[in-house]
């Protein structure tokens, strides 16, 4: 085969896979939900509940943004009961900038999903929080009705990023796709690509809203890097 022949079937391959994604994974905090540094302050306000110093785990706290928070803490703390501890603490005060209105839809997120949906695939919304605070965000800013599904680790057997079980989770108990190669995984982490590449998502998008650049995107595995959610449509069209 001319190498002229591989890239395009290369190209057709990948477009033909692009028009058949049938499932939208997608992630919240910095991907469709702006986070304005929340989990920083949320985090810093945990560690110091510890009493540890939050300076000196700030820099782990960045390059993890994505993976599940108890994993985080498991990793920061080590003891069990301490990472738990700091897990509660963290969680009471993400729910408290929820509650001071600190939270907002990123421009054109809302309809982003609905224009997805209304051509007839399916939006899961995942995060690494807990389900009282993706629930509560999900309050903050009426979308409790948006999605047919939302996921947080402990929907999936308590496993976060970077493992694919979310994904997997939304692949399951939605059955909109027949395969996994039809499901678009899009997230602003390293660890959002990873858990769509292990899942082996058709399409792995990095969205430049949140906490990683492009290029630790495409290292992790993204096939597209996007500027924003809202180029998704046409991305996929």
């Amino acid at each position: 085969m001319t190498p002229t022949s591989t890239s395009t079937s290369t190209l057709t391959s990948t477009l033909t896979s692009t028009e058949d994604i049938r499932l939208v994974v997608l992630d919240m905090a910095g991907t469709t939900v702006a986070d304005g540094g929340l989990v920083e302050q949320a985090f810093t306000a945990a560690a110091r509940h510890l009493g540890a110093d939050p300076d000196r785990m700030i820099d782990y706290v960045r390059a993890t943004m994505g993976e599940s928070k108890i994993s985080v803490f498991r990793h920061l703390f080590g003891e069990e009961a301490r990472a738990q501890e700091a897990n509660r603490a963290f969680e009471a005060a993400y729910a408290e900038l929820v509650d001071a209105g600190r939270v907002e839809a990123l421009p054109g997120a809302r309809e982003t999903i609905e224009e997805l949906q209304g051509r007839g695939r399916t939006v899961v919304l995942t995060t690494g929080f807990a389900r009282a605070t993706q629930d509560a965000i999900l309050a903050a800013l009426g979308w409790q009705d948006l999605v047919p599904l939302t996921l947080c680790p402990a929907n999936a057997g308590g496993r976060g990023r970077p493992c694919p079980d979310m994904v997997l989770t939304a692949f399951l108990r939605t059955r909109a796709a027949d395969g996994v190669g039809q499901i678009a995984v899009v997230g602003d982490t390293s660890y959002d690509m990873l858990s769509g590449v292990r899942a082996g998502a058709g399409l792995v998008a990095g969205v430049l809203t949140g906490a990683h650049d492009a290029d630790a995107l495409r290292a992790a595995g993204a096939t597209r890097v996007l500027d924003s959610v809202a180029d998704l449509p046409g991305a996929l069209a």
